[in-house]
Formats: structure tokens, sequence, C-alpha cells
């Protein structure tokens, strides 16, 4: 399976270490959030990966050189030209997965130890068991967010809740709201083929917006990790706890 670190970001939360880096190089105990998810998408047998850049572009491109990829075969998917969000950069890098039937895309700043052999079998069995074609298995979580992502019972993607202002969005809305099942999205996800076959959107975009407009007609499952450890690292205060936990 190919990969994808998305990394072109502008950190703003991450100031004022962003002011002047890109926040896939901020350091934790030696090694930058870039190293630390290569090394650990290589450790389940991940290689071939694709990182965006745009943010600080060249300090990322220079870094991935002088240390050889840390071991990966990495490409670079240069955005300094725009911004395009999660979706847009996937899309934009749509020619490095052409031949794949699915991927794995994650967040620079997310550190995890989240069991990706697992997470892959669970991905096998929800396209076994879809009812119509399987687009995306998302990596969730229990933990307290600003925003939610609600599946139905059978843990297929509905819709998606932003708790601090109210605002939800609907592919599927729920007949009965006591079945909805909220869970945090863990910015991990596999992604099948028809995703690029089928997304309409273009330019810049998210991924949540796509997975809601594709979930109207064909299946997102979420896969739940939530008895593991997740960690946003998208602020200074969250650069030291995860100094605590990933050595």
């Amino acid at each position: 399976m190919r990969a994808m670190i998305l990394a072109a970001g502008l950190g703003t939360r991450l100031k004022p270490f962003t002011d002047k880096h890109p926040k896939a190089l901020a350091m934790v105990n030696g090694k930058s959030l870039l190293q630390r998810n290569v090394e650990y998408l290589m450790s389940y047998g991940i290689t071939e990966i694709i990182v965006n850049v745009h943010h600080f572009a060249d300090q990322i491109i220079q870094t991935v050189q002088d240390h050889n990829g840390w071991g990966a075969h990495i490409t670079i998917s240069d955005e300094t030209d725009e911004v395009l969000e999660t979706g847009g950069g996937l899309l934009r890098a749509a020619n490095y997965f052409e031949t794949e039937e699915k991927w794995l895309v994650m967040n620079a700043d997310i550190l995890t130890n989240l069991d990706l052999h697992k997470m892959m079998a669970a991905d096998e069995k929800y396209a076994q068991k879809a009812e119509g074609e399987l687009v995306a298995t998302l990596a969730v979580t229990d933990r307290i967010s600003s925003r939610n992502l609600i599946f139905n019972a059978a843990g297929t993607l509905c819709g998606w809740k932003n708790n601090s202002t109210g605002e939800e969005k609907w592919a599927n809305p729920l007949r009965d709201p006591n079945t909805a099942v909220k869970k945090a999205f863990s910015g991990i996800q596999i992604v099948h083929a028809c995703f690029l076959n089928e997304v309409q959107l273009r330019g810049k975009f998210s991924l949540i917006d796509a997975y809601l407009q594709l979930a109207q007609h064909y299946a997102i499952h979420y896969y739940d990790h939530s008895n593991g450890i997740l960690l946003d690292v998208g602020k200074p205060e969250s650069l030291e706890k995860a100094a605590f936990i990933f050595k």
C-alpha cells in the first residue's frame, strides 16, 4: 500500500514556530513530526509515500533530501501555488495512486500508535459487506472534539456537526436521531480508488466535504481505535505532551 502525508497546512495553531517553519518539521524528542510519521508508516511496511507541501515547502523538501527520506521512497506533491486543503491535495496527487486499489492518507501533525494492520483488516471486512462500493474507512475515537462525524448504527457515515457553532452537514439524515453514533475523526483514512473516479469537487476542498458528498451513494465506514494513543500536535502545549509520550 502507498500512503500520503498531508503536510501543506499553514499550522496557525502552532505559532510562533510556524512563522518561520512548516508544522511538519516541529520537533518531538529530536525527531520531526514528518520523520516520526514516515517511520510509523514504514513500521507497517509502507515505504512508498507522497508528501504534499505548501507552507515553507523548501524546508520540507530539503529535509527529506538531507535524510534520504529516512529510508522511505518519498515523492513531493508541490502545492506552493495555492492551498488546496486535504481533499484538493489528494486530488492533486491522483496520478501517484492511479494504479492503486486503495491507499492510506494521514495528517502530518498526528502522532498515534494505531495498529494499521488491524485497520486494514477491518477495511477489507467493510469492503466485503458494504451496501454499495466502499469509498473509505476513517479512523476515529470517542474523544471530546469540537467537531464530530455522525454514523448510523451500521457504522456508515451520515453527517458532520460542529459542536461549537451547531452547524450540521448531512449526507443521509437519520430517521431516528437516537441511533446516531458520534465519533471524532483521527485524520487517518484508507481511501479506495473509486474516490478519485466519483468525487465531484475540484480545487480547494476538504476530504470531509468530499466524504459527505460521496456518502449519499457510497459506503464510508469508521474504524474505532479509542483504546490507543492519538495526539493532535497542533499547539505548542501538545508538543510538550508528545515529548512525554513519544520517545
